[in-house]
């Protein structure tokens, strides 16, 4: 199989995961019992050791023009290192506009570009380069809250004519008028919003659906969580915060077909010195037989960034494979890897639909 050539929009902490993760995996002297974490070691014969990163594009001054593998180390990146390889991707990181992606907050530690152009003259500098690197899918990692930004990108994969993937919670794959887009030009796109591999989502969505499933009615529930990386600054603007909490939301009440479920779900502080470390708080307040109460709470610490990262590896290989069989717009698997996709189907059922799709000849 030929490499999938991938462009990258923001090398924060998730991009710099999922770049350690492909030298990681790559390595040929890899023992055994350290080749764990994938979702799938292939994908239609597509390994993670065939994804490509060929452009990057930054708008923080300190990553542009230097390479990309050395970029994913710059601050305020601050995911934990578990493959150090500053030689991988040697191409230079690009500057693209700064846009929304830049929150006031995140300006006072990450310092922009100062380029002057139009937003024309940006897509035709953007849309060239894809096209020039033979890019087939690009990826958004965008920091939330990135309205405008997470549109300029999507329009330059679709002027492109390549795959794209949006990582973050702004709502344009699960979006019909955007899959429309992306059905005309003829390109893939899944999203919106990684659901990590295993995470504060994912757990609220067994013990909510196991719970339903057993009989039993959940009165009120909640989920919080804290970290110190700058995705967790960014959103102490609530203002930036409103499609991730509807993502979260959904993506756990939207399980629940009888009854409306109280809850409250989303981000709640920033604690700095636990960088890249998210901790979940989930409490589940239900009645069981009889109509007697209980009472579920669970704590969970997981290193945020490889955590997405490992689904991000699989996504990139699924739109590469619907992009080689010619498929175009919203691809039906998101809701596999998505906190919002265009459906919310119970993970057995949507675990279902990625395998027939990998079947599919």
């Amino acid at each position: 199989m030929k490499k999938i050539n991938i462009a990258i929009v923001g090398l924060g902490n998730c991009a710099s995961s999922l770049i350690q993760g492909i030298g990681y995996y790559s390595k040929d002297d890899l023992p055994e019992k350290e080749k764990v974490g994938l979702i799938h070691k292939d994908i239609c014969g597509y390994k993670i050791s065939d994804i490509n990163v060929v452009v990057a594009f930054e708008a923080n001054i300190e990553k542009i023009g230097i390479p990309i593998s050395e970029a994913i180390f710059k601050e305020p990146n601050c995911t934990k290192i578990f493959h150090d390889d500053k030689k991988l991707f040697n191409n230079k990181v690009s500057a693209g506009p700064v846009l929304d992606g830049i929150s006031a907050r995140i300006s006072k530690l990450v310092k922009t570009h100062k380029i002057n152009k139009n937003i024309d003259e940006w897509q035709k500098n953007i849309v060239d380069e894809l096209k020039s690197k033979n890019v087939d899918i690009m990826v958004s990692c965008l920091p939330v809250g990135s309205v405008e930004a997470s549109k300029f990108y999507a329009n330059c994969a679709i002027e492109a004519k390549i795959g794209f993937v949006n990582a973050i919670p702004e709502f344009i794959c699960s979006s019909v008028e955007w899959s429309k887009k992306f059905e005309n030009a003829g390109v893939p796109c899944a999203g919106d919003d990684i659901k990590s591999q295993f995470g504060a989502t994912l757990l609220h969505r067994i013990l909510v659906d196991f719970i339903n499933k057993r009989g039993q009615v959940i009165d009120n529930t909640y989920q919080l969580n804290v970290g110190g990386n700058t995705d967790f600054m960014n959103m102490l603007d609530e203002e930036r915060l409103i499609s991730k909490r509807i993502s979260k939301t959904e993506a756990v009440t939207k399980l629940i077909d009888d009854y409306d479920l109280v809850t409250k779900i989303g981000p709640s502080d920033y604690i700095p010195h636990l960088k890249d470390n998210k901790v979940c708080y989930i409490e589940i307040n239900g009645r069981q037989f009889g109509n007697v109460p209980f009472k579920v709470d669970v704590k969970l610490s997981v290193e945020d960034s490889p955590n997405s990262a490992g689904v991000i590896a699989d996504v990139i290989r699924l739109t590469k494979v619907a992009k080689d069989r010619k498929l175009s717009g919203y691809q039906e698997f998101s809701s596999y890897y998505f906190k919002h996709p265009m459906r919310q189907y119970h993970d057995d059922e949507a675990i279902d639909i990625v395998e027939d799709f990998m079947d599919k000849i």
